[in-house]
C-alpha cells in the first residue's frame, strides 16, 4: 500500500435544456430558484473550478466554497479566487483535498473535465432552448442513475425539472 494522497473524487454540476442547452451570450437561459437551491447545497464547502467566462457571469467568487478559475490569461488576479491556466493544474492544485470537487462551467471546461469524471450531478430542465452554449453529450453506457427526482413548474420555477445524481460505470 502506498502512502501517495487519494485523488479526490471529480464531479461536475450543471443545469441543462432537454437539448443540452446551457447558456447564450454568456448568460444562463433560465432563472431556476430551485436548481440554485440544490447547486449551492450541492457545492457549498466544496471546492469549484470553473473557466473565467463563466466566473465573469456569476461576478464574483461563490461563497463558502474554495474558487479556483481557469484563465488563458496569465497575469489575471482575482481577489478571493485562485487564477490557474488549466485544468491540469486546477486539478494539481486540489489533489490533496478528501472531499469532491467540482467543475461548474463553462462548455469548454465541462468537455475537458467530463472524462476525468467520477460523478454528475445534473439538472435536467424540460424545455428545449434557443442556445449558444452545450454540454457535451452524455453516454447512457457510461453512467448509472444513482437517484433521480423530478418536479413540476410552479410559480417560482417556470418549467418541469429533474435532479439527478449519475455515477460512472
Amino acid at each position: 500500500m502506498t502512502n501517495e494522497p487519494k485523488i479526490p473524487s471529480l464531479s461536475i454540476a450543471v443545469a441543462i435544456g432537454k437539448n443540452y442547452a446551457i447558456g447564450k451570450n454568456n448568460q444562463l437561459l433560465w432563472h431556476m430558484p430551485a436548481d440554485l437551491k440544490f447547486f449551492k447545497q450541492t457545492t457549498s464547502g466544496h471546492t469549484v473550478i470553473m473557466g473565467r467566462k463563466t466566473f465573469d457571469s456569476v461576478g464574483k467568487p461563490l461563497p463558502n466554497r474554495r474558487n479556483v478559475v481557469i484563465t488563458r490569461d496569465t497575469e489575471l488576479k482575482i481577489e478571493g479566487v485562485e487564477v490557474v491556466n488549466s485544468l491540469d493544474e486546477a486539478l494539481a492544485l486540489t489533489k490533496t483535498e478528501e472531499k469532491p470537487v467540482f467543475i461548474v462551467g463553462g462548455a469548454e471546461i465541462y468537455r475537458q473535465a467530463l472524462p476525468k469524471t467520477d460523478t454528475l450531478y445534473l439538472t435536467t430542465i424540460h424545455h428545449t432552448f434557443d442556445a449558444d452554449t452545450f454540454f457535451p453529450e452524455i453516454d447512457g453506457n457510461d453512467w448509472k442513475v444513482i437517484s433521480s427526482e423530478t418536479h413540476k413548474a410552479d410559480e417560482k420555477n417556470k418549467y418541469d425539472y429533474t435532479f439527478e445524481v449519475l455515477a460512472r460505470i
